[in-house]
């Protein structure tokens, strides 16, 4: 166990002004009030908060995030307050280890809408301040190091846990290293069996190739010295089990098919001296083809900087060597942790030339990332979102104008555009690749250039759901279809408000509903408007809402016979009439064929979109008398007047919507009907039906077959026709063929 003394020594060797009185008097208090307490290795439970305050020494964290990994768990297992560490450490350390107290809590791996909430909890929190995700991470790990000391079933859950969200975290702030190892512990107790076998396997190539990696070290740098490199270093290691199994995994490879199970750093003054480093190398030995990768010119976005190529090495080895500099290095190594001393609006140079960003590239991820927070509908759209970013390799294109973005592998073009911008996103209708247009579902490439090109009355696809595969877009096209549908549906259903305001002699304005939302149970005017639209609530319910002393004593409006008619943007060839308190009977759908449509045409999709304008099961063909029903949660269905469905809906006329057709000549849609043949079961018969109906220019969708006698069978032809005559042509010739029995329309 580490001694006062000792952690005051470890942090002044890199900090020598460091503040030891405050070290020495969170160590103390930390032992005190720890006590007695044990973990569950039996050690004393000081042990973890100094091994954590450990791990955090070894990545040169300041003396508050050293004095916050002491405390961290004083005030959720001792009898400390958050009042009392104010007192003595200061506020801004009390908030810190009460925000750890928090997320100790936190359990990750549950329900999954109960993992997500605790996912946006752990984020928010770590964003912030970057100490306590630093903490937070230090704190697994040395639990993870230590977890054969729990029950089985706990430590399958805090495996997963860890390997699901803390490793990748660790990843993505740039701790590569932490991430190794959290991501290699994980594996221990997740996958025990392929663990072992993947050790033994690791542990049997290490003593039959036993100083190869010396061996390969002092040629290396005995070649960059020969060549003028004298302060180069070079490191060696043989991959984790948890590298080598997830290689063998996504690539199906065997063990002896892997070829490069050593991995070797080189370590350079200054950045000039990576890239004569990589000559130097390619000069004397074989490169693996298209294994070369430059991550110093387009860093990623965690910040890391390096060169990484293979070459087929020393005693004819395949390695891999990553070629950078001590501070790349460092950056490599700790992440966010290598920027975390320079604070208070410092921007320091590395010693190499190189700038130091004010905030890492890492934990600005974070903060768009808590971004989403705003944009997602629910928890799950969340969880989804950030696992996306979490998990998922990048590719690295670049605008018209150079500027680089990161986006995951597969990304399509229109990834690319809500990752510029989600008003770009929402107006894409088409990409330029390297100056060639191409489809939208193009899978991107490193080093592509895309230029996004837009429209300004595009609305995203609901179909864009299924091709993109950032968080990002997934959740702006989730909420731009949400909100063009509540448009759609508020539309409709303002308009059948007007109506029933109107035919009860009242006036109607959204003012008036603003008073009454409680009464309707919604949040705003808009919302209540367009579950109307949607049948979720009835007119009649706002009107006595908003005028309480209503009877329902309804005022007939006369309406000329060239009012009321209305359209539906694309509502391919239909006119629409609101009620006007009349039963379906007094109100043929036909009727008023010359009448005139009103202004402002509802805002509808469109019969092709499938969202407010539906037909029923068995469809309606132009020629028919046709009716519309509001249905809840589907918008207007269509029903030919035939139909028996329509006598449900005969106590409610308020739902009734007159219909008529209004195509022109230029319509080119054919619509659906079905019919019903009984034929006599002998060969041929199949072949006449379907030779008549294809000589009238009809189309079969779909056809099924019930033998219902030993002579006869029954067919049911789902059609697609041009109109009404037509369809009566079809059952007219149909009925003079000697196979058929009989021939009929089907309505329901």
């Amino acid at each position: 166990m580490m001694r006062q003394y000792e952690l005051v020594e470890r942090v002044q060797k890199y900090k020598p002004d460091a503040n030891e009185a405050l070290l020495n008097k969170a160590y103390v208090y930390a032992m005190q009030k720890h006590g007695q307490q044990k973990r569950a290795s039996g050690d004393p439970y000081i042990s973890h908060p100094l091994e954590v305050a450990a791990i955090l020494t070894d990545m040169h964290l300041d003396e508050s995030t050293i004095a916050v990994a002491l405390l961290h768990d004083t005030i959720e297992d001792t009898t400390a307050t958050r009042q009392e560490i104010d007192e003595l450490f200061g506020e801004d350390i009390g908030r810190l280890v009460e925000g750890l107290t928090k997320l100790k809590k936190l359990d990750l791996v549950s329900k999954k809408a109960k993992q997500a909430e605790n996912l946006r909890k752990l984020l928010l929190a770590i964003s912030d301040d970057v100490r306590v995700l630093l903490v937070k991470l230090a704190d697994r790990l040395h639990n993870m190091r230590t977890l054969e000391h729990m029950r089985d079933d706990k430590r399958a859950r805090i495996s997963e846990e860890t390997m699901e969200i803390y490793a990748p975290l660790a990843g993505r702030m740039g701790m590569q290293d932490m991430r190794d190892e959290l991501e290699d512990l994980s594996f221990r107790y997740i996958n025990p069996e392929a663990y072992e076998t993947v050790t033994k396997r690791l542990e049997e190539l290490s003593r039959r190739n036993e100083g190869l990696i010396t061996k390969i070290e002092d040629e290396l740098r005995e070649l960059l010295v020969a060549n003028g490199l004298l302060g180069a270093g070079v490191k060696g290691r043989q991959k984790k089990p948890y590298s080598v199994f997830r290689k063998m995994q996504s690539k199906s490879l065997s063990f002896e098919q892997l070829s490069d199970v050593y991995g070797f750093r080189l370590l350079v003054d200054d950045v000039s001296s990576c890239y004569r480093a990589l000559g130097i190398v390619h000069t004397r030995w074989r490169v693996v083809p298209g294994r070369f990768k430059d991550y110093i010119s387009t860093p990623k976005q965690n910040d890391y900087r390096s060169l990484h190529t293979t070459i087929v090495g020393p005693s004819r080895q395949r390695i891999e060597l990553q070629i950078r500099t001590r501070r790349m290095h460092e950056i490599a190594e700790f992440g966010i942790a290598a920027h975390a001393l320079y604070k208070d609006g410092e921007t320091p140079t590395s010693g190499e030339g190189e700038l130091l960003p004010r905030e890492s590239n890492a934990y600005s991820w974070l903060r768009h990332t808590i971004e989403a927070l705003a944009e997602a509908n629910n928890p799950e759209e969340f969880l989804e979102h950030t696992k996306l970013e979490l998990f998922q390799d990048q590719v690295f294109c670049f605008t018209p104008k150079g500027k680089l973005i990161a986006l995951p592998r597969g990304a399509t073009p229109i990834d690319f555009a809500y990752a510029v911008h989600t008003n770009i996103g929402d107006t894409c209708v088409g990409a330029k690749i390297n100056g060639r247009i191409m489809p939208l579902v193009t899978r991107l490439n490193n080093g592509d250039e895309v230029e996004i090109i837009r429209s300004g009355v595009q609305v995203p696809p609901a179909a864009w759901e299924e091709i993109v595969v950032t968080g990002k877009a997934r959740a702006a096209i989730r909420r731009a279809t949400r909100m063009a549908i509540r448009k759609q549906y508020s539309g409709l259903g303002y308009r059948i408000l007007e109506r029933t305001f109107e035919r009860a002699g009242k006036p109607f304005s959204k003012e008036l509903m603003k008073p009454v939302l409680h009464r309707l149970a919604h949040r705003d005017v808009e919302d209540a408007i367009a579950a109307v639209g949607r049948g979720e609530m009835s007119s009649l319910d706002v009107l006595r809402a908003v005028f309480p002393d209503y009877q329902d004593e309804r005022v007939t409006v006369k309406p000329a016979m060239d009012q009321g008619w209305f359209n539906m943007r694309s509502a391919s060839g239909m006119m629409f009439k609101l009620p006007e308190g009349r039963k379906k009977a007094d109100t043929p759908a036909e009727n008023g064929a010359g009448d005139s449509q009103t202004p402002d045409p509802l805002p509808i999709r469109g019969l092709a979109d499938n969202i407010e304008v539906h037909f029923s099961p068995a469809g309606a063909v132009p020629g028919d008398r046709i009716v519309g029903i509001m249905e809840e949660g589907k918008g207007i269905t269509i029903y030919p007047i035939q139909a028996s469905a329509l006598q449900k809906f005969d106590d409610e006329p308020e739902r009734w919507i007159d219909v008529r057709w209004d195509l022109d000549e230029a319509n080119k849609s054919r619509f659906y009907a079905r019919v019903l043949v009984n034929a006599i079961n002998e060969p041929g018969t199949l072949a006449k039906v379907a030779q008549l109906i294809a000589g009238l220019d009809i189309n079969i969708r779909l056809l099924t077959m019930v033998r219902i006698a030993a002579d006869f069978t029954e067919m049911a032809f789902d059609l697609e026709v041009w109109d009404l005559r037509q369809l009566n042509q079809l059952l007219s010739q149909l009925k003079e063929l000697d196979c058929i029995a009989t021939a009929k329309r089907v309505y329901d």
